[in-house]
């Protein structure tokens, strides 16, 4: 496959699956170019063991977890008020209250829920997760479950 062709197909399904991870718009576009570039790379090496759309979905978590390793090491300080970014105007207030429900998640059930949004199929998700299709079917449903409840409670 052309790299120009799989940057097409899967540029927007990365970013949001990194969206997921991270909840944050421009992160999300930075970990995304980050896949791109490592996709690029090691594109020459890919050997069709695994779906093209498993082994790029792969690329994009190991980078988002890692992102968030070093995230989690590096101290925290407010960002002065007048310096931040504002969120997008033109996204629905449901698709912003989900991406937080889902920054909320343990790391797996975010990986996991945002391939599930993606439509990767559960056996792929298994592989890329490392566990077996049984307990990503059992995960999907629960985390389906704690997020309707937490839509529910938002509409409340």
């Amino acid at each position: 496959m052309v790299f120009e062709d799989i940057y097409k197909a899967y540029w927007n399904k990365v970013y949001r699956i990194c969206m997921g991870f991270v909840n944050n718009h421009d992160l999300a576009k930075d970990l995304t170019q980050d896949t791109f570039l490592s996709i690029w790379q090691q594109l020459p090496k890919f050997r069709h063991e695994a779906a093209i759309g498993t082994w790029i979905f792969r690329i994009a978590t190991n980078n988002c977890l890692r992102q968030i390793t070093v995230i989690n090491r590096m101290p925290r300080a407010e960002m002065p008020e007048h310096l931040l970014d504002h969120i997008e105007p033109d996204r629905e207030p449901q698709v912003r209250f989900l991406y937080k429900c889902i920054g909320e998640l343990p790391e797996t059930d975010r990986l996991i829920i945002s391939l599930e949004l993606e439509d990767v199929k559960q056996a792929d998700i298994a592989k890329i997760i490392g566990l077996s299709p049984t307990n990503i079917r059992v995960k999907v449903h629960r985390i389906k479950e704690k997020l309707a409840q937490k839509f529910e409670n938002y509409e409340e």
